[in-house]
């Protein structure tokens, strides 16, 4: 079963076992929340949204249609998400998309422009503003976001070998591939 606090508006039926919802967080009827998630207070979840297993958002975020965030996906209180490149009052535009990959951890106020991917177990730092997509395990942060480093799958700095190879603190070794790094032991 799940826990809704009885001071949410929770209006979807497609919420995952063991998830809860926290006082004045807002989820709009087409919502899809996976198991195992922790909503927030002070949070909104518009109709298409689609939030993985394991999922925490943090206080003060706004999820707008069009966001896709996978499995084991942390968001920093009040990360910002776009969802129009040109916006304009009273006007209606199809909306981009923004997919945040399994295992990401986006900072306190990162903000994420929309048609934006982030890459699986990629970190952003606090504030960072990510203008273009994020590879797999790639450490941004800056204005604009820029990579400024590589973490494993626990947000350990990796440090560098030979041959466009890193190494993790626990000896795990990635290479560089074309959307990121590559565990390859």
């Amino acid at each position: 079963m799940y826990k809704i606090h009885p001071l949410s508006d929770v209006q979807t039926k497609d919420i995952g076992q063991g998830t809860s919802v926290w006082q004045y967080a807002v989820i709009l009827s087409g919502a899809k929340i996976g198991e195992n998630c922790n909503i927030n207070c002070h949070t909104f979840i518009e109709n298409d949204v689609v939030l993985g297993n394991n999922v925490t958002v943090k206080s003060g975020i706004y999820l707008w249609d069009g966001i896709r965030i996978e499995d084991d996906v942390f968001l920093g209180p009040n990360v910002v998400f776009t969802n129009d490149l040109r916006p304009r009052s009273k006007r209606r535009v199809e909306f981009g998309k923004i997919i945040i990959g399994k295992g990401a951890s986006l900072g306190a106020n990162t903000t994420v422009l929309t048609g934006v991917t982030i890459g699986k177990y990629a970190m952003s730092g606090t504030a960072a503003n990510i203008t273009r997509d994020v590879p797999d395990y790639a450490l941004v942060y800056g204005n604009p976001a820029k990579v400024m480093g590589w973490v494993d799958e626990e947000g350990e700095k990796l440090s560098p070998l030979e041959d466009k190879r890193w190494v993790s603190p626990k000896g795990e070794i990635f290479k560089e591939g074309n959307n990121g790094l590559i565990k390859i032991s």
